[in-house]
């Protein structure tokens, strides 16, 4: 451990408090702030977006201009200084990019450019650090959108003074999204189309941005253990395996923490009533936070298990698994309620049903974060059956408001629940292992008679979960002992440690 702090610049495409579609902008405030709170000199860059709040407080620090050869012109941009609590933020403000109504789509289709606009991240990113005077021992990045860094620090800036001692690690917080664009789009990024890498090919025509920076990043890292593991497998990789296992001494899994400052059921300002996780407290605040719960979605006030879910309706969240199974289990004495936006047949879908449920079923079309944490403490479980899950942020905070997860054993979700009939004394929650309808209908229905017949035992889980503890100090401490020590052994070792999906 060195006794200097490191210089971190952490490249993100969004970062929650500013601007944030996922679980990647709560890494891109959280880990930072984390670092930052060891005595590192941590800065973030991301876009300067139309949507970004407090864009009307922000500073100029810079204007200046992006130019690589071979192209007629420069793009010009500006590094605008806003903050992310204590950590500065660079965001790169080109109007042509970013100004824009959303961040990567508009009504379910993405921007055409997207390979453009993040070239331009990346290469911006690289190209203001000398213009403003940070010399980073790091630059971490995060998925597809800031692939491009690790490759042009490698090939562009290879010969560079001021990037000589710089290192580059790459987080990929979703495989499934890899950044794949024409060439036509690497117009800032011109040593791809000269030099033909293929190892950042799709096929002749294509670039996979996720693929560069797996290929060129030092380390690279996933969001759980476990899928780390499942990223050296066909399925568990999207197709990339051979890029992990071509990477697999530098292949890291890192599960990501919780941020208890916003999920505290002790100090949520969103809840009916505060609560603690001892017996008397638990019971009084679940049961208000119950009652506010259904008064809220238009369910009866009835003593009766709720069942929550909060996601983006996609078939990587399970929705499609619980679609066919949700009838049957409401005929069931319980109340489901569903909070989300998305693919429109699945929320037509549940939509259909709600309407012939709606004694027992609620689904609200929308997201609303004050509403996602009244079903977080209101609930009695929190189903995530999900068919991918690299970390996954809600069974954290669900096991902080003493909320059961059921969840699907694939990702960081086998890394951070601990199912009942597994191992009962140290249980948290409820996992299931198929990718079917019905063994979701089995453990939904087995966490049910818990519940029924055996009240004190789901307490006592209740307080198992509540005991739970994923610090990001202790997952910064991992990623900080990644940045220093080339010799770590990885989390995974060999393929044949891959559990698969």
């Amino acid at each position: 451990m060195p006794t200097a702090p490191l210089k971190v610049l952490f490249v993100s495409s969004e970062v929650e408090g500013l601007v944030k579609t996922g679980g990647l902008a709560d890494v891109a405030k959280s880990l930072p702030a984390a670092l930052k709170l060891m005595g590192h000199d941590v800065r973030i860059v991301m876009p300067f977006y139309k949507t970004v709040t407090g864009r009307e407080q922000a500073v100029s620090l810079l204007s200046t201009e992006l130019y690589v050869e071979p192209q007629p012109a420069a793009v010009g941009y500006q590094v605008m200084q806003l903050a992310s609590g204590d950590v500065p933020v660079y965001a790169l403000d080109a109007p042509q990019y970013f100004d824009r109504p959303e961040l990567y789509a508009e009504n379910n289709q993405a921007y055409p450019d997207n390979g453009e606009r993040f070239a331009f991240l990346s290469a911006a990113a690289l190209d203001m650090c000398e213009k403003v005077d940070f010399q980073p021992d790091i630059i971490h990045c995060n998925d597809w959108h800031t692939g491009l860094v690790p490759f042009l620090l490698k090939t562009r800036y290879a010969q560079s003074d001021f990037f000589a001692n710089t290192k580059s690690v790459i987080t990929v917080h979703n495989a499934v999204f890899k950044g794949i664009f024409n060439y036509d789009q690497y117009r800032l990024i011109p040593e791809l189309i000269q030099h033909r890498y293929i190892n950042a090919e799709i096929d002749p025509s294509h670039i996979s941005m996720l693929k560069a920076g797996v290929a060129y990043a030092d380390k690279v890292n996933a969001v759980s253990p476990n899928y780390a593991s499942e990223m050296l497998t066909h399925l568990g990789s999207h197709g990339m395996e051979a890029d992990f296992q071509n990477r697999i001494r530098d292949l890291y899994g890192i599960v990501n923490g919780c941020d208890y400052g916003d999920w505290n059921p002790e100090t949520d300002p969103y809840i009916k009533q505060k609560f603690k996780a001892n017996k008397v407290s638990l019971a009084r605040g679940k049961k208000a936070c119950k009652k506010d719960l259904q008064q809220q979605v238009g369910l009866p006030v009835v003593d009766l298990p709720v069942y929550g879910m909060v996601c983006r309706l996609t078939e990587q969240k399970g929705i499609h698994y619980l679609i066919p199974i949700l009838k049957d289990f409401l005929v069931n004495e319980v109340q489901v309620v569903i909070v989300g936006t998305g693919d429109p047949a699945l929320a037509s879908a549940l939509r259909q049903i709600s309407e012939a449920h709606a004694d027992k079923f609620a689904f609200v079309e929308a997201y609303s974060n004050p509403l996602a944490h009244c079903i977080t403490a209101g609930a009695d479980f929190f189903m995530m059956p999900s068919e991918f899950e690299p970390c996954g942020l809600n069974q954290m905070y669900s096991l902080a408001y003493g909320t059961l997860p059921v969840v699907r054993a694939v990702g960081g979700l086998i890394d951070t629940v601990i199912d009942y009939d597994d191992k009962p004394h140290v249980a948290t929650g409820f996992i299931f292992s198929d990718p079917t309808p019905e063994a979701l209908l089995i453990k939904l229905q087995r966490s049910l008679l818990l519940y029924s017949q055996k009240p004190q035992e789901f307490k006592r889980l209740q307080q198992n979960a509540m005991a739970c503890q994923f610090s990001w100090q202790e997952s910064a401490q991992q990623y900080l002992e990644m940045y220093l020590d080339g010799d770590m052994l990885p989390s995974v070792t060999s393929t044949e440690s891959a559990s698969g999906v």
